[in-house]
Formats: C-alpha cells, sequence, structure tokens
C-alpha cells in the first residue's frame, strides 16, 4: 500500500513561484517545498535594463536561487521541465528525475512572442532573461568596435543603428536606455556619437497601447526625443521579415527595409507551451490560452494545482501581467497552501496596484503613482529604483541591494533641489516603497535642507 506524498512543487521561479515559496518558508508551512527552475538564477526583470547599461551588478539584479533560498528549506531544483502530469500528479524533469506531489504552484510565466515573423527568432534579440542581456551586450560591444575600424560609411552607420520591435513598456524603456548608454559607450571608445542611431518600430498608432502604462504615454512620447541619441519612433509599422543586418516592415502601404545590424525584439509574449499542453479545456482558459483560477488562485479543474503570474487569470478579474501583481499572488497562494494542510478557510486574493513606473534613460523616469499624480525625471528615477529595490526577494539581498544603491545613487550622484526631495517622500509613502525606500527618501529631504540652511547663513 503507498503512502501519500505531502509535498508542494513549484514549477517556475520568477515573481510569483520564488515569492511563494518564500512566503510558506516565512510561514513555517508545514510540508515539504521543492522550487523548480531551469536557470540558476532569479531574474528580476523590471531591474534587467540596469544591469544590461551597468547601472546595477548581477548580484542585485541577477541573484542565485540558492542565495534568495538559503536557510529558508525550501529546496531548489536547477531542471528543466518536460511535462506535467496533472492526471498522476507528477512533474517529469529532462534529467529523467520526476516529482510527485500533493499540491503544484504553477508560475511558469510567458515566453517570447515572435508572432511567426519571418526570420524573427532567427535574426531578432529578445530581451527576457540575464542571457538575452549579456548577447545584446556582447552584440552591441562588437558593433562598436567593429564600426570603428570601418571606413566605409554606409557599412558603418548599419553597425550603428539599432532597431528595437515593439512600442510596449519593454520597447519603450530599452529604447531610452539605448538612446542615453550607446553614445555615452561610443564616445568613451573615441567614435563619433552622432552616427548612432536608436529606431523604435511600434505596430499600432501609439506606444503602451493597452497596457497598464498607457497613461504614460504621452510623457514618454516626449522624453524619447530628448534622450542623448533621440529616439526615432515609427508608428503603424507592421514588420514582415528580419534578415541578419535588416528589417522589413510595411508604412503607409508601402513596403520600407531599415537596414541595421542590431534588432531587438520585444514585440509582446505569448504563454508558456508547457501551460498550453495541459489538459485544460478551452472554456477554462482566456483568449490567450491562459489558465482560468478561482478568487483563490486554484485551477477549476484540479483544486490542488495553483497558479499565478502570467500564465494564470483570475475568474472576474482583469489584473495585468506585471510583477507586483505576480509577487502578491503568491503571498496568497503561500497563505492558502497553508490553510489548506491545516484545514482552515482560504482566502480570496486581493491585489494592490500602487502605481506604474517607466524607465525613460540612464537617469530618467516617469512615474504615476496610485493614479494621484506623475512624476518624470530624476525624482522619478529614484523613487523607481528605491521602489523596485525594496521589492528584491528576501530582506537581507534587499537591504544589501539598497543600501549599495543608495551610496552610489542619491547620496552621491543626486542630491540636488529642495523639490526633488518633497517629490521623493511624498512618492515613496504613495507606491509603498517600503521603510527602506521611505527612509532614504527622508535622509535625502534632511540632507537638502541642511545644505539650504548652510547656504542661508
Amino acid at each position: 500500500m503507498s503512502h501519500p506524498i505531502y509535498q508542494t512543487v513549484i514549477v517556475g521561479g520568477g515573481f510569483n513561484g520564488l515569492f511563494t515559496a518564500l512566503h510558506l518558508a516565512h510561514q513555517h508551512y508545514p510540508r515539504t517545498v521543492i522550487l523548480i527552475d531551469k536557470n540558476e538564477r532569479f531574474c528580476f526583470k523590471p531591474l534587467l535594463y540596469e544591469y544590461f547599461d551597468g547601472e546595477m551588478d548581477s548580484s542585485q539584479v541577477v541573484p542565485r536561487f540558492e542565495e534568495l533560498l538559503k536557510g529558508s528549506g525550501v529546496i531548489f531544483v536547477q531542471d528543466t521541465v518536460q511535462s506535467i502530469d496533472l492526471q498522476q500528479k507528477e512533474v517529469k524533469l529532462a534529467s529523467g528525475n520526476s516529482y510527485n506531489y500533493s499540491n503544484l504552484v504553477l508560475s511558469l510565466g510567458s515566453v517570447t512572442s515572435f508572432r511567426d515573423v519571418e526570420g524573427a527568432q532567427e535574426n531578432a534579440l529578445p530581451f527576457w532573461t540575464q542571457e538575452d542581456a549579456i548577447a545584446i551586450d556582447r552584440h552591441l560591444r562588437n558593433c562598436l568596435y567593429t564600426a570603428l575600424k570601418t571606413e566605409d560609411i554606409e557599412q558603418r552607420r548599419k553597425l550603428l543603428t539599432v532597431v528595437i520591435v515593439g512600442g510596449g513598456p519593454s520597447g519603450v524603456e530599452m529604447s531610452a536606455t539605448l538612446g542615453d548608454f550607446l553614445p555615452v559607450w561610443y564616445d568613451a571608445l573615441k567614435g563619433n556619437k552622432n552616427e548612432i542611431r536608436v529606431v523604435l518600430l511600434n505596430h499600432g498608432k501609439e506606444i503602451l497601447s493597452g497596457d497598464v502604462n498607457s497613461h504614460l504615454r504621452e510623457t514618454a512620447e516626449q522624453e524619447l526625443p530628448k534622450c542623448k541619441v533621440p529616439i526615432e519612433l515609427i508608428t503603424e509599422a507592421e514588420v514582415t521579415a528580419v534578415h541578419p543586418d535588416s528589417i522589413e516592415y510595411k508604412h503607409n502601404g508601402k513596403l520600407e527595409t531599415l537596414f541595421a545590424s542590431t534588432i531587438i525584439w520585444t514585440a509582446g509574449s505569448t504563454t508558456h507551451p508547457l501551460i498550453l499542453d495541459l489538459p485544460i479545456p478551452k472554456e477554462h482558459r482566456d483568449h490567450r490560452g491562459r489558465l482560468t483560477v478561482t478568487e483563490t488562485m486554484r485551477l477549476l479543474d484540479f483544486p490542488e494545482v495553483f497558479a499565478g503570474g502570467d500564465c494564470a487569470t483570475v475568474q472576474n478579474s482583469s489584473l495585468p501581467a506585471t510583477a507586483q501583481v505576480a509577487y502578491q499572488q503568491g503571498a496568497t497562494i503561500a497563505h492558502n497552501l497553508k490553510a489548506l494542510a491545516l484545514e482552515e478557510e482560504l482566502k480570496p486574493v486581493k491585489v494592490s496596484l500602487r502605481g506604474t513606473l517607466l524607465k525613460l534613460g540612464l537617469d530618467k523616469a516617469a512615474a504615476n503613482l496610485a493614479d494621484i499624480f506623475e512624476i518624470v525625471g530624476t525624482p522619478a528615477h529614484l523613487i523607481r529604483q528605491a521602489t523596485y529595490l525594496t521589492l528584491l526577494p528576501t530582506p537581507i539581498h534587499d537591504f544589501k541591494a539598497t543600501t549599495e544603491w543608495l551610496d552610489e545613487e542619491i547620496f552621491t550622484n543626486h542630491i540636488g533641489s529642495n523639490d526633488i526631495g518633497k517629490k521623493v517622500v511624498q512618492a515613496a509613502e504613495i507606491v509603498g516603497a517600503g521603510v527602506v525606500g521611505v527612509l532614504a527618501a527622508r535622509k535625502l529631504l534632511q540632507i537638502l535642507g541642511s545644505d539650504n540652511n548652510n547656504n542661508d547663513t
């Protein structure tokens, strides 16, 4: 006679999966917890631009799972999930190992969608993971160094042209980052930064359309041309093919070709293949194939299975696929898993949308805070950094990364006007940046006030 296995398996170590595991550990969950992810490191995607452009290092943005889970009791397994058998309650891995579960948490997120565009998957560079960031960094370095040695004007122009496909938040943030970052980099190499060209191609009429950041559209459109290399925005551009050194698109009824050695793809995502393969009926999915879950985050057909983040949609709710939604859902999933184990009442998920933050360059951002007011420029940059840093997965990692950043970013580089300090304080309190963020903001205000007093005497 076989004995039941009382262990919870979490598939996927993104925001939803990792935060579920950490909350279970914090709540002294009475069952074994196994977290499975194919990567060695957690990727804090909102700060991946800072990792890419060198503003923050790998220990801050892509810390190792083992470091984050140290002392938690959570078992981390680095492996690729090959299949999920909901009937047999078994997760099979590429290594040949398999895990049975009493409860399963699906946190697989989403994957890059190349929309069946000819040559896109082969020739465009996605920006989704640490590996993607490293690949883009290496590719751009090679283009800049090669351009320095290239006398042919047309060839050099091609090497120094970067096209970003997709005018969603990732495309806007990437183009703004490159618009500020590349000219500084190339200038340091003694190249002519004025030769650099950054183009943002968007399929629709407006950038950030249908996105949680849509209310920041006007601000983004105003700020993109102010980058060190002004961003060229081409809307209503339907990409038809991507080649190694060019991109084709339809614009105003004409087929256009833009020559560029770097084409970065940020034109959307799609549901993870493993989620699409699950035996869940169409009526229990949304139009993208994501799993419909109850208000307690459980599958309708398999109540022992929970799902959150980008691979799930909550009944009678329309939440954006963002980090702040995913980690808050993780807290609810953890609570309900423990409630099941102790035969207590489950609670419905409640997500608080605190505001939206959009990176618009190396030291610039836009922040819409709880729909109360908007901040642009350096103050918004400070709030964006402080807010995300205080959301890092563990208190130790959070404190270390935050103090490192505060020392370099706020107290060294950005002591400005008293108005900036006041806005940072207000924004931190509204967004809910956490104790560290608010204390840092108040410290900044104190320093600014002290400087002003000294100037008055």
